[in-house]
């Protein structure tokens, strides 16, 4: 079964160190949300984790190997892919071609490639009506969609999700996360950061708290008062 292994990762910015012995694990099928204010260290952890940022110590493991000096693009190849905060697709490119830079972030057959980006379309059929259109022209919500059909193109063993809320209306962000359910159901292990925290908890299968860069808590969500530590360090 695949699982993801962060071990005491400690991640900084020059001098300033923004992550301290973060610790946690994800398997196939399991949802791990990592919450905490603005500031905790909840995307540098996410950034670590796919390599585009280097830990100072610590490892991360994938199916027991370690990765932690592999390059992104060796982890997207093995089985990670990130879906940035803020909708990060080629807005110019067309909603196809943005599928089509994912598909081949991974190697295989031109075959594989189309196959994937069409169970993308299936996915997401709104996509679909729009694959022939510019990527920018698309609503927020339809770029969010898009940015994760992008990652999944890349078939990934692990997603890792930086605020896939953010910036939505409540009902699309509902669309999102009943999306990260569905892709649990099917295998997916995902690494979830998010700002809505009672969704993020009710959805996932453990949950990791942070604050100043530490884990002050872990468990599954029935076991940590997660909305009351939450309270406490004022998110």
């Amino acid at each position: 079964m695949t699982e993801l292994v962060v071990d005491q990762l400690a991640v900084g910015y020059g001098s300033i160190t923004a992550v301290w012995d973060a610790s946690f694990a994800v398997s196939a099928g399991k949802v791990v949300a990592i919450i905490g204010r603005n500031g905790a260290g909840k995307t540098t952890t996410l950034g670590a984790v796919a390599g585009v940022l280097k830990p100072a110590k610590g490892r991360i493991l994938l199916d027991g190997e370690d990765i932690t000096r592999t390059s992104p693009h060796e982890r997207v190849v093995r089985g990670i892919s990130l879906v940035q905060e803020g909708k990060r697709i080629f807005r110019k490119l067309t909603v196809e071609d943005n599928l089509v830079l994912g598909a081949y972030t991974r190697p295989g057959s031109r075959r594989s490639a189309v196959k994937h980006i069409e169970e993308a379309f299936d996915r997401f059929p709104v996509l679909g009506e729009r694959r022939g259109h510019p990527a920018g022209g698309l609503s927020g919500g339809q770029q969010q969609m898009l940015a994760i059909a992008q990652a999944l193109v890349a078939r990934p063993k692990i997603l890792l999700l930086d605020e896939p809320s953010a910036g939505l209306a409540p009902v699309v962000a509902a669309d999102v996360f009943a999306v990260v359910d569905q892709l649990r159901r099917e295998g997916l292990g995902v690494v979830l950061v998010e700002q809505l925290v009672e969704d993020a908890i009710e959805l996932a299968d453990h949950v990791v708290v942070l604050d100043v860069g530490r884990v002050i808590a872990a468990g599954l969500p029935s076991e940590v008062d997660v909305m009351g530590m939450l309270r406490s360090i004022d998110l």
